[in-house]
């Protein structure tokens, strides 16, 4: 079993992510790759790996998109199966072994096996499990049509209910995904036209078209924090855009299909960027009110020392 990261920019949460794989016995081999972090975070990741004999830290020098860096680490890995882990990403105790020993009932063709991904209060995070994405999904998801029309079905299954066990669902997250690695690679590993966002969407769609099978396992779970990345918001949503664009451009490649695509792109493109403008004017007034209550509490000191 080996374990690849790919960071850029992740922040501290980075350490609690490393520090968790390194404590799971249930992993042979960490693959770290670094596309680049602050000069402290790189000595630090370097240390580790020279005190532990199972992380390997390669780094490439720059930003090479999530996808390729994904596709280097398993060429660099030596395991018969692979689990991608976002950098901002925590083992939860017995995750990984579920996960091998359900790997172990699916063999060496190409399958996508995802873990149940959790939110710090324990529920389950969007986008864990989701149906196939499709021109009709992306805008019914999007614009919220599903709670306008009952009949049409969301893209995120995370508010559905789950199996005891292992279920073949259509897509799962790249935040925890795992792969057998020889087949992985042979068929060419993730689309590396994918920068940021969107790969693992294309690779569960490649890989059922090709007769594998993609499934989700409820019974390990991950805790992803999310969010935690130290570049612009407005560049990594700009990437998950544009990741959607050549989704559609490479599946739907017919002359009404593509004009459907860029009609869908305007309204895309504005739920995205309205969902970053409004988690930045929330972060700014939760932060103006924080400021405010440390004000009050100074002048109340001030004035409860001038009294004595």
């Amino acid at each position: 079993m080996s374990v690849v990261t790919v960071s850029w920019q992740t922040g501290p949460r980075l350490l609690e992510a490393v520090a968790s794989i390194l404590a799971t016995p249930d992993i042979d081999e960490f693959v770290l790759v670094n596309h680049g972090n602050p000069p402290e975070m790189i000595r630090k990741l370097r240390q580790m790996a020279a005190d532990s004999d199972r992380l390997v830290l390669v780094e490439t020098g720059a930003n090479l998109g999530f996808a390729k860096g994904c596709n280097i680490g398993a060429q660099r890995a030596s395991g018969e199966q692979v689990l991608f882990l976002n950098p901002d990403a925590v083992l939860q105790p017995g995750a990984l072994k579920r996960m091998k020993a359900s790997a172990a009932e699916l063999g060496e063709r190409m399958w996508v096996l995802g873990a149940r991904i959790t939110n710090e209060n324990g529920s389950e995070q969007r986008g864990g499990r989701r149906g196939e994405l499709t021109p009709v999904s992306a805008m019914v998801s999007f614009l919220g049509l599903d709670r306008i029309v009952p009949k049409l079905r969301n893209l995120h299954y995370e508010n559905e209910p789950v199996a005891d066990g292992m279920m073949d669902v259509p897509v799962v997250s790249g935040a925890a995904l795992m792969v057998p690695r020889r087949a992985f690679l042979d068929r060419g590993g993730f689309d590396e036209r994918y920068f940021l966002h969107v790969e693992d969407i294309d690779l569960c769609r490649q890989v059922r078209a090709e007769g594998g099978s993609v499934h989700f396992e409820p019974r390990a779970e991950i805790l992803h924090y999310g969010g935690t990345s130290q570049t612009s918001p407005f560049f990594v949503e700009t990437q998950k855009a544009l990741g959607f664009i050549k989704y559609f451009w490479k599946h739907y490649p017919g002359p009404l299909e593509r004009l459907a695509t860029m009609a869908m792109i305007g309204p895309i493109f504005a739920a995205i960027w309205g969902r970053v403008t409004l988690l930045r004017l929330r972060a700014k007034v939760q932060n103006l009110v924080h400021r405010q209550r440390v004000a009050h509490r100074l002048r109340r000191i001030r004035r409860a020392s001038a009294g004595r």
